[in-house]
Formats: C-alpha cells, sequence, structure tokens
C-alpha cells in the first residue's frame, strides 16, 4: 500500500531504521502544489544533497542550517521544462557542484557524471544510472545506504507514480521522434530502473496535475514493486505497445516549456535580483507610466469573484489560488513579456517568487494599494458579470443561450450541457471563432478558476459580452439544466 499523504505543499522526512547515531539519513521530499513538483533534500553525515530544486533557495538553505549540514551537491535530472530551476543560485551561494547525467550540455560549471559513477554524501551513497527517454540527458539517482543495499531511486521524469515522462518534448527534426524516445524510455525502465528491488522507494519529481505526464496518481512516492503491479507503462506486453501507449492521447505541451529548457540550460539572473526588481512597489501614475513605456501587461491575481466587480482595464485574471503557474504559462506564452502585477496585499512576494519559478523574469512591480488605490486616483475600472447556476437555469428557461464550455477535452467529452459550444481554456487562441461577437457569451469551467481567466482573456481581446458562471459545472449538474449522458472513460 501507498502510505497515506497530505495535502500539497507538504515535506515529509523518513529515517532508515539501519543507520546509527553517526551514520543517519534524511530524505525529505518538498511538495510544491502549484507546479505538483517534488524536490528532494537528503543529508548524512554532515552533508546534504538536494535534487531537482525549484529557483528560490531559502527552503534548503535553511534546512541545511537547521540541521548543521553542508550542502554538498545539486543534482539534476535533467534539464526541466515546466520550472526554472535554483540549481545556479544554490552553487553560487553554497558552493555546492551542480551534477547531470549523461549527454547533458552547460553553459555554466557543472559535473556531467557517467553512468554507474557513485557520489559519495556522508556515510551513504547515490548512484547516477542514465535513463534516458524522457529527455536524452534524463538520469536518475539511486540511493544507497550505509548497508550496501538500495534504498530509494529518484526518478525525475522517467518514472512517475501510474505513469512516465512524456516522450516528445526532447524531439529533435530530422532525428529524433516521440517513438524513438517512447522506446529509449522503455529500455531505460526495462534494463535500469524494473530489475532493482521491490522494496526500493521510487521519488518522482512530480504529481497529478503537471503537464509532464498524463495519468499521474495524487500520490506523490510508492514501492517500485507496486508500480510494476499497478503502472499501465510498467505492464505493457511488449516494446511496441508501451510506445503506443504512451505516445496516444498526448496533448500539446504548454508554450513555455522550451523557453523553460532554455533557460535552465544557460545562466540566468539571480532570483534575488528577479524578486527585487518584480517588488517594486508603484503609485497608480507610475503603474500607467509603465504599463505604457513597457508594453507591460496587467496580470490580476486575485480571486475571480473578486476580480469581477472591477479591474484594471484589459487586465488579465489568473487567481493565484489555485495553479496559477501553469496557467500563466499556459495564457502568456512569452516568458520574456514585461508583467505588471495587481494582487491583494500582502501576496505580492508570493506572486513575483511564483512566476519566477516558471521563467517570468520581467516583472516590472505591482500596483501598491491595490485596486482601492486605482479608483482612489479616479481612474476607470471595468467589470465582469458573474452569474449563479440557477440563474443560469432561469435564463435557459426563457430561450436558447450561447454557452461556452472552457474545460479541457476529456471533461467536455465526458459530460456537458446540451448545445454547448467548447474552447479549452489551454487553447482558446485556437478557438476564438466559438464566441459570439454578437449575443452574451455564457461562460464556464469545472468550477469557475478558469472560467474567468478566459472572461477576461476574451474581455482584452474586445468581447465586452461575456457572462461567467459561478461555480461552473459542479455548481452546473445541480440545476435541472438538460445534460448530455455521461460517458466513462478508461483514461
Amino acid at each position: 500500500m501507498i502510505p497515506n499523504r497530505t495535502s500539497a505543499p507538504v515535506s515529509t522526512e523518513y529515517n532508515t531504521e539501519n543507520m546509527n547515531a553517526t551514520g543517519t539519513m534524511n530524505v525529505e521530499q518538498i511538495y510544491t502544489g502549484c507546479l505538483a513538483q517534488g524536490a528532494y533534500y537528503i543529508e548524512s553525515d554532515g552533508e546534504a544533497a538536494i535534487i531537482d530544486p525549484l529557483r528560490e533557495t531559502a527552503p534548503y538553505i535553511e534546512r541545511a542550517k537547521a540541521h548543521g549540514t553542508r550542502i554538498k551537491y545539486v543534482l539534476e535530472t535533467h534539464f526541466h521544462a515546466d520550472f526554472v530551476s535554483g540549481h545556479l543560485d544554490l552553487a553560487r551561494k553554497t558552493g555546492a557542484t551542480i551534477v547531470y547525467g549523461p549527454n547533458a550540455t552547460t553553459a555554466f560549471d557543472a559535473h556531467i557524471a557517467k553512468d554507474g559513477e557513485e557520489l559519495k554524501l556522508g556515510k551513504v551513497t547515490i548512484q547516477v544510472i542514465h535513463t534516458p527517454g524522457h529527455t536524452m540527458e534524463s538520469t536518475c539517482y539511486l540511493l544507497i545506504g550505509i548497508d550496501g543495499k538500495p534504498h530509494s531511486l529518484f526518478t525525475g521524469d522517467t518514472l512517475f507514480i501510474g505513469d512516465v515522462g512524456r516522450p516528445d518534448l526532447a524531439q529533435k527534426a530530422g532525428t529524433l521522434t516521440q517513438e524513438d524516445l517512447a522506446g529509449h524510455l522503455y529500455d531505460s525502465l526495462h534494463n535500469k530502473v524494473m530489475p532493482l528491488p521491490d522494496d526500493v522507494i521510487v521519488y518522482p519529481a512530480h504529481g497529478a496535475g503537471s503537464a509532464c505526464g498524463k495519468n499521474m496518481s495524487k500520490e506523490t512516492f510508492d514501492t517500485l514493486g507496486n508500480q510494476k503491479r499497478v503502472n499501465y507503462a510498467l505492464k505493457a506486453a511488449s516494446r511496441e505497445q508501451f510506445i503506443r501507449e504512451v505516445t496516444d492521447g498526448l496533448l500539446p505541451p504548454p508554450a513555455y516549456f522550451p523557453q523553460n529548457v532554455a533557460m535552465n540550460k544557460g545562466v540566468i539572473p539571480s532570483v534575488d535580483t528577479v524578486t527585487e526588481r518584480g517588488l517594486r512597489a508603484l503609485a497608480p501614475d507610475q503603474f500607467e507610466r509603465t504599463a505604457e513605456a513597457e508594453g507591460a501587461l496587467v496580470l490580476d491575481t486575485r480571486g475571480a469573484q473578486t476580480f469581477k466587480d472591477g479591474f484594471v482595464p484589459r487586465s488579465i485574471n489568473i487567481g493565484l489560488k489555485g495553479d496559477f503557474a501553469p496557467w500563466v504559462g499556459s495564457m502568456i506564452p512569452d516568458v520574456r513579456q514585461p508583467l505588471l502585477i495587481v494582487a491583494d496585499p500582502g501576496t505580492e512576494e508570493e506572486v513575483v517568487m511564483r512566476l519566477a519559478r516558471v521563467g517570468y523574469d520581467n516583472v516590472h512591480g505591482y500596483l501598491d494599494g491595490g485596486i482601492s488605490a486605482w479608483r482612489s486616483s479616479g481612474r476607470p475600472t471595468d467589470s465582469i458579470e458573474s452569474i449563479t447556476a440557477p440563474e443560469l437555469a432561469a435564463r435557459l428557461a426563457k430561450g436558447p443561450l450561447h454557452i461556452v464550455d472552457v474545460r479541457k477535452d476529456g471533461e467536455w467529452e465526458t459530460e456537458r450541457v446540451q448545445g454547448a459550444k467548447h474552447a479549452s481554456l489551454q487553447f482558446i487562441n485556437d478557438h476564438l471563432d466559438v464566441f459570439s461577437k454578437n449575443g452574451p457569451n455564457y461562460i464556464h469551467c469545472a468550477g469557475g478558476y478558469r472560467s474567468m481567466v478566459a472572461a477576461s482573456l476574451m474581455k482584452a481581446r474586445g468581447f465586452h459580452n461575456v457572462i461567467d458562471v459561478a461555480g461552473g459545472f459542479n455548481a452546473i449538474k445541480n440545476t435541472g439544466i438538460p445534460l448530455t449522458d455521461p460517458v466513462c472513460r478508461m483514461d
């Protein structure tokens, strides 16, 4: 059985029972729910290694300081696409050695390890296991205790709980296809990972909600033996079946993914520099001048039902209390886009840091005093009508409405409002023709987060006839509005 877990973000500490007082091994998972990402802190006998750190360094440095340890290694499983790593800042601040597996090429000093190479950490050993497939440099790290027995495997995006890494991100025109990469992944799993003992604990880089896989479990660790029993990809009867199954149904990755890969390969500014600029408090007149001078997009991170009542015209709403960073990456395709922030007072630092995690470093400040200061300055605000699901039902009873469902394809195919149109939020730019330029567009998602993102985007594009349905499809189902027959999906 997989151990019970609390909700993310979570830090869970494990201690191996067979370690003596001078050889204690500590493994800590630092899980960030917004990105569904797991970083790892491993320590033994005064030395620590960090695996796949996020951009901010404080969580790792503070742990090491509290435990009286020295960070010796920053271990990267691959060049991440969905977030910008904190490897450079950690190395600068601690003197740690950055380690990548074979085939990695970097613009900074790093140790490119050999397959099978052993790294000493205190009284334990970390073995480098090259596992190409998700990317060609993808590498797992096997933690071996002082008894010489494998303890845990840090799999990056090679093996998830319930899934494996998508094999389409490292394609190269004319040389590598997603099928080629899937074949490499099969070989890596079957030759390098699956032969390990069943009691080895698998610690992946991501869980459910990440765009790096399609079938990930909400659990964030498991034993290898259990994964052999339940993971569809590991149960494939042949290499051909594996390739077919892991490439089937892959959605296009978010547009920011290649840009994050490039940032992780190169030399980037310190996160401290990024946050210092992003946390400039701007009075309304400064905010307005900066927007015009920089061509900045105004990103409003307040909750949907607060945003709707008044916002800076042409703002985009992506609420901080949701899957904020991934949706920013999907809705704002260029990480270099100048940004200005409107936020709930006191959340500005969190906003800037969560943007920096996915490479949006070009934040020029935030509106000091928030929307209240904007109003007090006499500047105009815009708003979006938001109605309840019962009100939608009442209006439907009087005649047909133009309803646009912005949920994912799978959600739409499972069950939907009869007669509704579909424009998945992630690919909304490809489906602008779904929206009516004349009558009102009633926009809903599952719970109300994505629908306001969509409504604000359409409003900024000149569609002023948008109406948000608060509570989304979850609320609509309780109203008696006619729905299609539910379809049971196997994926």
